[in-house]
C-alpha cells in the first residue's frame, strides 16, 4: 500500500481553506477522525475510572486503549506510558524527581541543540540540587551534534544526559543509539526529547536506547498533551510526588489529577490514523512502522524540492545542513526582516512563522540571538504546490 497524498490531504478539514501549512513543527493540522473521537468521548456517558458502572468502564477502556496505542506508536511497553499536560510539564516532573538523589559533585548534561523544554528543567534541577551542569555544543555551520562532543562531557559522576531526537529549529537528527550507548557506558540515564522526531520517522524506543522518551501528539495530528514512556521497572524506582490517596501503581502514580479522557480517545484515533497512512498489515505496530517509513520517504523527496527552491534565491540563507534531518528548513532573507517575510507569506496563504521556537540556546549559538529566523516544516499533508507557493512567495518578498 503506497503513500497516497490526495487521500491523506482529504482527511484534514483545515486544508479546505487553501492554506499552505508549514507550521507543523509548532503543531500539526488534525484529521476529522481525531476530532470525531474526541467529541464522541466527551459527549458519552463517562466518569472516573473504575469497573462498576458502564461510565467507569468506558473511561478505563479509553485510558488503557490510549496506553496501548502509544506503545504501538513508539515500540514501548504500555505499562510505562505516562500522560501529562505537556512534554515540558512531564520533563519538569521527572527532573525534580531524579534530582532528589543528586548532590554536589554530581553532573547533569544538556545540549545547545535542544528545545528549552529539554534544557531549562534540567538546569533548574541541577542548580537546586547543587549538581554541576555540563553543556554539549554542536557545529554552528552544519548543525551536527557530534558523538565525540557528547563523550567529552561524560564522567563517572554523570547522572543524566538530556538530548533531542531531532532539533525543532534545524532539523538535526543526532545519532541517538550511539549517544545513549555512551551515556549508559558512563552509568547515566538518557532522556530523549522526541517531540520533533516522532512526526517524521518510525520510532523504536528500545532501539534508540532511551531510558525516557517524551513526545507530544499535537505535533503528529493529535490533541494537545504530553507523553512520556519508560520501562515500568525504571519508573518503579522513582520516588515521585503525589497525593496521599493516589495509587502508587506505575504508571498512574505519575499522573496527577483526573486524566482528560476525551484527549486520550483522540490520541488513540491519531495512532490509528497514522497506522493507516500507507499500510494494510495485520497488527497496528507494523502498520505504524510501514506508514511512517513511507511518509518519511515522501517528505524527504519534497524537502529536497524546498531546499533547491530556496537555495536558488541568492538572498536566502539556509541554516544548518545536517546529514540526517527532519524536513525542516530554517532560513532568512538578506536585507528583509524575518517578521516581514512571515507576514508577507501569511498574506499569500502560506503559514511559515519566524522566531526561535523555544530552541533559544540553538538560536543564540548559531548567531541569530533571541529573534531566530523563518522556519518551514513539512508534513505528510504538504504538497508540491504548497512548496512552490512558499518558494515563489519568498522570491517576491526578497526583491
Amino acid at each position: 500500500m503506497a503513500f497516497d497524498l490526495e487521500r491523506t490531504r482529504q482527511a484534514f478539514p483545515a486544508l479546505r481553506d487553501d492554506i499552505a501549512y508549514f507550521d507543523g513543527p509548532g503543531g500539526s493540522q488534525v484529521p476529522s477522525v481525531v476530532g470525531d473521537a474526541i467529541a464522541q468521548a466527551i459527549c458519552s456517558g463517562i466518569s472516573n475510572r473504575a469497573t462498576v458502572t458502564a461510565a467507569e468502564r468506558r473511561a478505563d477502556a479509553i485510558v488503557l486503549g490510549a496506553r496501548q496505542a502509544v506503545a504501538d506508536l513508539l515500540g514501548a511497553d504500555s505499562g510505562g506510558v505516562v500522560f501529562g499536560r505537556s512534554m515540558t510539564q512531564l520533563t519538569y516532573d521527572v527532573s525534580r524527581t531524579l534530582a532528589k538523589g543528586w548532590s554536589a559533585g554530581d553532573e547533569v548534561v544538556v545540549t545547545r541543540l535542544d528545545h528549552d523544554g529539554n534544557v531549562r528543567p534540567w538546569v533548574t534541577a541541577a542548580e537546586q540540587a547543587g549538581a554541576t551542569l555540563r553543556w554539549i555544543e554542536f557545529d554552528r555551520e552544519s548543525g551536527e551534534l557530534d558523538l565525540a562532543d557528547v563523550e567529552a562531557q561524560l564522567s563517572e559522576r554523570t547522572k543524566v544526559v538530556a538530548v533531542t531526537g531531532a532539533s525543532n529549529l534545524l532539523g538535526t537528527r543526532p545519532d541517538i543509539p550511539a549517544i545513549t550507548a555512551a551515556v549508559h557506558a558512563a552509568g547515566a540515564l538518557a532522556y530523549v526529547d522526541g517531540v520533533h522526531l516522532t512526526p517524521h520517522a518510525p520510532v523504536d524506543v528500545a532501539a534508540l536506547g532511551a531510558d525516557f522518551y517524551v513526545c507530544s501528539p499535537y505535533k503528529f495530528f493529535g490533541p494537545h498533551h504530553g507523553i512520556l514512556v519508560a520501562s515500568p521497572a525504571l519508573l518503579e524506582t522513582l520516588d515521585s510526588d503525589k497525593l496521599l490517596p493516589q495509587t502508587s501503581q506505575v504508571p498512574e502514580r505519575f499522573e496527577l489529577g483526573t486524566l482528560p479522557y476525551e484527549v486520550l480517545a483522540g490520541t488513540t484515533a491519531t495512532v490509528d490514523f497514522i497506522a493507516g497512512l500507507a499500510s494494510s498489515a495485520t497488527d497496528r505496530r507494523t502498520r505504524v512502522v510501514e506508514s511512517m517509513a513511507a511518509a518519511e520517504e515522501y517528505e524527504e523527496v519534497l524537502f529536497q524540492r524546498l531546499v533547491d527552491g530556496l537555495s536558488a534565491n541568492p538572498r536566502v540563507r539556509l541554516y544548518g545542513s545536517p546529514k540526517r534531518h527532519t524536513p525542516t528548513a530554517l532560513f532568512s532573507v538578506g536585507g528583509v526582516d524575518s517578521e516581514a517575510i512571515y507576514t508577507g507569506l501569511a498574506q499569500r496563504g502560506v503559514n511559515a512563522p519566524c522566531g526561535n521556537f523555544y530552541a533559544l540556546e540553538a538560536s543564540r549559538w548559531i548567531g541569530l540571538g533571541d529573534d531566530g529566523a523563518i522556519r518551514a516544516g513539512l508534513a505528510p499533508y504538504t504538497s508540491e504546490g504548497d512548496v512552490d507557493r512558499l518558494v515563489a512567495g519568498v522570491e517576491e518578498l526578497s526583491r
